[in-house]
């Protein structure tokens, strides 16, 4: 299920499930408010359900052609130049490398558009002195603003296919910021460990 949860950025939490209940101002696992609350941040946020079934390990060809409609009304909203699809799963030769990337704060002169066709991952939104944390999993669509600070983590041992649509056709570009502050905040384990433990 997708969280959201609101924190501040003069605060960061540690990896203990605890301290995120104490620094969390908000946790929100209801989908409507979640869209709602994003909306305010100009966060585009909706569920997909495939046309039809998908195997496991589909090919792009495949995954795209099951999402066809949505993406076709998406690339016409907002003249999309480049789609993809991206598969991370553990052992991938690139996983470490593409997670530190992904988890440095960085901003895009485009904004970012992820689609979860498989498992999860977690976003963070710095934006003032809060950030925002936003748990994907399957069926969520994400966009994120451009020159928004974010970070993403997919995990120690990440499982995810996502579908990513550009504007530019040089496609993932980013812009670091050098912050230390995602360090401070959880990775998507004990993030979800800690939303786990809040919901007992």
């Amino acid at each position: 299920m997708s969280v959201f949860s609101i924190h501040s950025a003069t605060f960061p939490s540690s990896h203990a499930a605890p301290s995120l209940a104490a620094q969390a101002g908000e946790v929100i696992h209801d989908h409507a408010e979640i869209v709602r609350r994003l909306a305010a941040l100009g966060v585009r946020f909706e569920r997909w359900q495939a046309a039809a079934p998908l195997p496991a390990n589909a090919d792009a060809q495949t995954v795209l052609a099951a999402y066809r409609e949505p993406l076709a009304a998406l690339k016409a909203e907002y003249g999309f130049q480049s789609v993809d699809v991206i598969r991370v799963q553990a052992g991938h030769p690139d996983q470490e490398t593409l997670r530190q990337k992904f988890l440095a704060e960085h901003t895009h002169n485009d904004f970012e558009v992820r689609f979860f066709v498989e498992g999860r991952g977690l976003f963070y939104l710095h934006v003032g002195e809060t950030v925002f944390a936003l748990l994907c999993e399957q069926g969520d669509l994400v966009s994120v603003p451009a020159n928004t600070s974010h970070w993403f983590d997919m995990g120690e041992t990440p499982d995810f296919t996502c579908i990513r649509l550009f504007t530019r056709e040089d496609g993932w570009a980013a812009e670091f910021s050098g912050d230390p502050l995602p360090a401070s905040f959880p990775s998507l384990e004990g993030y979800a460990a800690a939303v786990s433990a809040l919901r007992r």
